[in-house]
């Protein structure tokens, strides 16, 4: 198949179109690189520097590469800037999706594959989490990614765009080639690790008297190259559905930190900070539906390999992509 690829030159979106190039697929990657690199595209994808806020842009780019299907990754994600800067993530996550969706519908592609969140669950009323669960966002990031589900929702209606929403839990991991470089980085493995390479002094652990085994948040991890192999099972639905995307295994900051020990050798000394505003003690998802409906099931369930392959990229890349 023929994908077009948004945000094909971030953290995800590079290691999933890495993945379905080595699958046999065609790939065009669509990024504005203002989060992405260019170092993070794969050379053997067609890439076109654009703005999916810009029609202009979007309506060309999509009826000239006339795909079979498109994996939406573009995205703001920090969930604290979208507390304080709500209208980026609305215009950004919602608008420009939008601007997308018609770039589709007026070409005539009619599958998509959504890059969506368990933030749209909010606060989760049970554990493990499952897509039965009422979506209850309580910040602007996890508002934008249900808003846009709605909208597809509609697409599908009226427009017979067959979508699947993939609600990630904690992406984690790198293949040999891409890794995790975001220019602000809030995710808690690379934050690790940056300690074990001396470009941070202390580990910072948000809270220490959730009602967890020790005290410290537990999240849900997958590698991304189990959250690549789910991308391309998406591609063979025929009929819209979403689906929990984790491990089903939950790991407190604490584990994380002494497993990242334990890989690293260093001695990740770790501060406890206050707890941030609507942190859940618990997110862990089940990925039953989809291990049932698409055959999905995660090679790197346990969180050891997923921070030996962050790791090994890093050691290789210190400075990141270094753009």
């Amino acid at each position: 198949m023929h994908i077009f690829v948004t945000g094909g030159a971030g953290y995800i979106g590079s290691i999933c179109s890495e993945e379905l190039i080595n699958a046999g697929h065609q790939v065009t990657i669509f990024d504005n690189l203002t989060e992405g690199h260019r170092a993070a595209i794969d050379p053997r994808a067609t890439f076109i520097q654009g703005d999916l806020a810009n029609r202009e842009e979007i309506f060309p780019a999509i009826a000239n590469a006339k795909p079979d299907a498109v994996m939406h990754f573009a995205a703001n994600a920090l969930v604290g800037e979208s507390m304080t800067n709500p209208s980026k993530y609305f215009r950004n996550n919602v608008g420009a999706g939008i601007n997308l969706l018609d770039a589709m519908v007026e070409a005539g592609v009619k599958k998509f594959v959504f890059s969506s969140t368990c933030a749209t669950y909010g606060t989760p009323e049970k554990i493990p989490m499952d897509e039965r669960l009422p979506q209850k966002p309580i910040n602007p990031y996890g508002q934008s990614k249900l808003m846009f589900e709605q909208v597809l929702h509609w697409y599908d209606k009226i427009h017979h765009l067959v979508h699947v929403n993939l609600r990630y839990f904690n992406a984690a991991g790198a293949s040999e080639r891409f890794g995790e470089d975001h220019r602000i980085e809030t995710h808690l493995i690379p934050n690790i690790l940056k300690v074990a390479l001396e470009q941070k002094e202390k580990a910072e652990i948000y809270g220490e008297h959730y009602t967890t085994p020790d005290g410290t948040c537990i999240r849900d991890f997958i590698h991304i190259h189990d959250l690549a192999a789910a991308h391309m099972l998406a591609l063979g639905r025929e009929t819209s559905a979403s689906y929990n995307l984790g491990s089903g295994e939950g790991f407190s900051v604490r584990q994380v930190i002494d497993i990242a020990r334990k890989v690293t050798g260093h001695p990740i000394p770790a501060v406890v900070k206050e707890p941030r505003a609507g942190d859940p003690p618990r997110l862990v998802a089940s990925s039953h539906k989809i291990t049932s409906e698409l055959g999905w099931r995660p090679k790197y369930a346990r969180l050891l390999p997923i921070i030996e392959s962050a790791w090994a990229w890093h050691q290789k890349h210190p400075h990141g992509y270094g753009d």
